[in-house]
């Protein structure tokens, strides 16, 4: 996952290739055959969810201490059929080469957070699988927010494209990666990371950082946060592959106070631009009000002033 700084605005580019996984990764971790047993607290905490987990959960691997969740997922992910993959969940209790968008870190100690990657296919959409795919880390997203909350009683904001905050202070991100086969993904990598305990962060974080123990002011579950987000994400795939769009733009706008009415600036090949946002359209590009014009952006550095 990412570190914990907020992302820099580029929407996540699905790899295109074969479908295989990261170069290098299955031999580095995502077919290693350590994965050791669900910690018994965990696996109660998932059989006492698992009517409302829908696909996911299908299978489940857990690692004390691993490179990537997301390398694992990926790499396992491809040795499967896209059916068979679809719902597989990797949880670690620590991540030593924790990553996220644009090759930065997520800073993952082990004991302090959820690193969990979901392997998802929203290919297999009803209505419009681009779309769904395209929407995807939006309704990661959402979903992350409403488990949070239903866990905690915490509510939290959306920063386009992939952050979770409180106060303008990042808690939990977002990365997904996948392999397309003729423009459509077939299956999705979402990988996400919350910071659940109140652990120390390195000083170039303390001042964009937070988690839910250091809001909140008391423990918390981080099983119980895994559960609530997990059956989230499983409510929100589900209106996904069905088509209902809407019902997600709808939710992610609600969560999303910043993305009307807020300067950014970012950057383009002619340079750097200004502007005040002006919401999402129905791909979740961000709009970009610059004097009588609207710019739509989907990639590039995005700065929240």
């Amino acid at each position: 996952m990412k570190s914990n700084p907020s992302d820099d605005g580029r929407p996540d580019r699905l790899r295109q290739g074969s479908g295989g996984p990261p170069e290098g990764s299955a031999k580095a971790a995502g077919l290693r055959d350590d994965a050791e047993s669900l910690p018994v607290e965990l696996a109660d905490a998932i059989d006492r969810g698992r009517p409302r987990l829908g696909r996911l959960a299908s299978q489940t691997l857990f690692f004390p201490t691993i490179g990537s969740t997301n390398d694992v997922a990926a790499a396992r992910s491809a040795s499967l059929s896209g059916e068979r993959a679809e719902g597989l969940v990797v949880i670690a209790d620590e991540q030593t080469s924790g990553r996220g968008r644009r090759g930065h870190t997520w800073f993952s100690p082990a004991g302090s957070g959820l690193y969990v990657s979901v392997v998802l296919a929203p290919a297999r959409a009803r209505v419009d699988p681009p779309r769904a795919t395209v929407l995807l880390t939006l309704t990661a997203g959402v979903a992350l927010a409403e488990g949070v909350e239903a866990a905690t009683g915490l509510r939290v904001a959306l920063k386009w494209p992939n952050d979770l905050q409180v106060s303008r202070r990042k808690l939990a991100g977002i990365l997904a990666e996948g392999s397309a086969t003729g423009g459509v993904a077939e299956s999705v990598v979402v990988g996400y990371g919350i910071n659940v305990a109140s652990t120390a962060f390195p000083p170039e974080l303390r001042d964009r950082a937070t988690s839910l123990e250091s809001e909140l002011g008391r423990p918390v579950d981080r099983h119980h946060v895994l559960v609530e987000t997990l059956a989230s994400l499983a409510r929100r795939y589900q209106d996904l592959l069905d088509g209902r769009f809407d019902a997600i733009l709808d939710a992610w706008r609600r969560l999303a106070p910043a993305a009307s009415g807020a300067r950014v600036t970012w950057t383009t090949m002619a340079g750097t631009l200004e502007g005040v946002t002006g919401g999402i359209d129905d791909r979740g590009a961000l709009l970009v009000r610059i004097d009588d014009r609207v710019e739509r952006i989907v990639s590039g550095e995005v700065t929240w002033l």
